[in-house]
């Protein structure tokens, strides 16, 4: 590796752990400011290819921004940058969300909802805002916009964890209906690297049989998370009931209360809301002390977080082949265009509680004219909304 390259790599790494600590409210919102930060001011790769691997990852199950940044870190430098960029991204956001459940015995939970009662408005807003800006940049056909509002009918409807990828595969089924609208290029026999599913495979695998044999409360939380990764699609919000059923209505590992207090923590951390995962894990194993929640935090961190990446370096190594056949290109706006109105149903899904409460109205209102105007960097408008609320609690 030359020396120019390498220092590259790290500059690229330490914009990775600024986005890791200034990123908040999902996906779509990390999405603007990956684009802020690593197309416009150090082009590490261009707008249109990272809104290609960004509508990839909504195929894929498993945390959509984290597949996305260790994607574009497999572009840069091949595996090993990946992995560093996985774990750059992770780790604040984890470290924050067990020191949450740790500290959950030590605030109380009536304390905590108090402290984070403005993060969810706020939340809500950083979701309306990325609705704007990212459909701004992919909604441009009539074709896009009827798709988007039946994507965002059809979530708010049905609240179900099957919509967002029964209406992902279906916009980008209608969309790749219109290829002989794009350039043909020149196609090669595809040739897939089967690696890295027969990984994610086989681990699955393990763990369900080294669960079964050894009852290890570790061994059966990895396999809990990694099978939850496994089946997530579309990101935090579709992860959140994933673990509410399991966790809470079924083991009762948690309460209702403490889920609920995690749920408003996560907005709070930066980073990915797969790191809601690390604050459930915590808690699953609180009975075996500090050392166990520790331990609990990292099984389900690793269990969440490992599939999706197994999954994108699959698919990445074989995707520059697969996206020259004009009916995969052409899916690409159908696949955008049901997850803008996926974000939308789910704004709406989390406002629609808080419509009548005053208080939160004028948050979300004042939050989206921050973000519109910049005049306040996202990290501070987040610590702003935990301050008002610590002072209030």
């Amino acid at each position: 590796m030359t020396k120019t390259r390498q220092i590259r790599y790290i500059i690229f790494l330490k914009d990775v752990l600024i986005l890791a600590l200034t990123c908040f409210g999902g996906p779509q919102v990390h999405l603007t400011m990956f684009l802020d930060r690593l197309v416009r001011k150090h082009n590490y790769i261009s707008e249109a290819e990272i809104l290609e691997l960004q509508a990839l990852c909504q195929v894929l199950p498993g945390p959509t921004s984290t597949q996305t940044i260790t994607a574009i870190g497999f572009r840069l430098g091949g595996p090993s940058l990946a992995y560093l960029t996985l774990l750059v991204w992770v780790l604040p956001g984890t470290i924050l969300m067990t020191l949450a459940a740790l500290g959950v015995s030590f605030v109380g939970e009536a304390n905590l909802i108090n402290i984070t009662r403005f993060i969810k408005p706020m939340g809500v807003a950083f979701i309306i805002f990325a609705t704007y800006a990212i459909g701004s940049k992919v909604i441009k056909t009539k074709t896009s916009v009827v798709l988007m509002l039946f994507a965002a009918i059809a979530a708010y409807i049905f609240h179900s964890p099957y919509i967002t990828p029964i209406w992902i595969l279906l916009g980008g089924l209608a969309t790749s209906l219109k290829f002989g609208q794009q350039e043909k290029m020149e196609k090669q026999p595809i040739k897939i690297e089967w690696g890295n599913f027969f990984i994610w495979l086989g681990v699955l695998l393990f763990a369900v049989v080294l669960g079964k044999l050894t009852h290890s409360l570790p061994i059966r939380l990895f396999e809990n998370f990694y099978r939850n990764g496994s089946l997530a699609f579309g990101g935090g919000h579709i992860l959140k009931p994933l673990l509410y059923n399991e966790f809470v209505e079924f083991k009762h590992y948690l309460s209702p209360d403490e889920f609920l207090s995690g749920v408003a923590l996560v907005e709070v951390a930066p980073g990915p809301v797969f790191s809601i995962s690390a604050f459930v894990g915590a808690l699953s194993m609180r009975n075996w002390g500090m050392g166990g929640e520790i331990l609990g935090s990292a099984m389900a961190t690793l269990g969440i977080f490992l599939p999706g990446i197994f999954l994108i370096f699959f698919v990445i190594r074989f995707w520059e082949q697969l996206k020259k056949y004009r009916g995969i290109r052409a899916s690409l706006e159908g696949i955008n265009a049901a997850s803008t109105g996926l974000t939308a149903a789910a704004a709406l899904s989390l406002f629609q509680p808080m419509a009548t409460d005053v208080v939160a109205n004028l948050t979300v209102i004042f939050t989206l004219i921050l973000l519109q105007t910049r005049l306040v960097p996202t990290y501070l408008i987040i610590l702003g909304g935990l301050f008002l609320g610590w002072v209030i609690a």
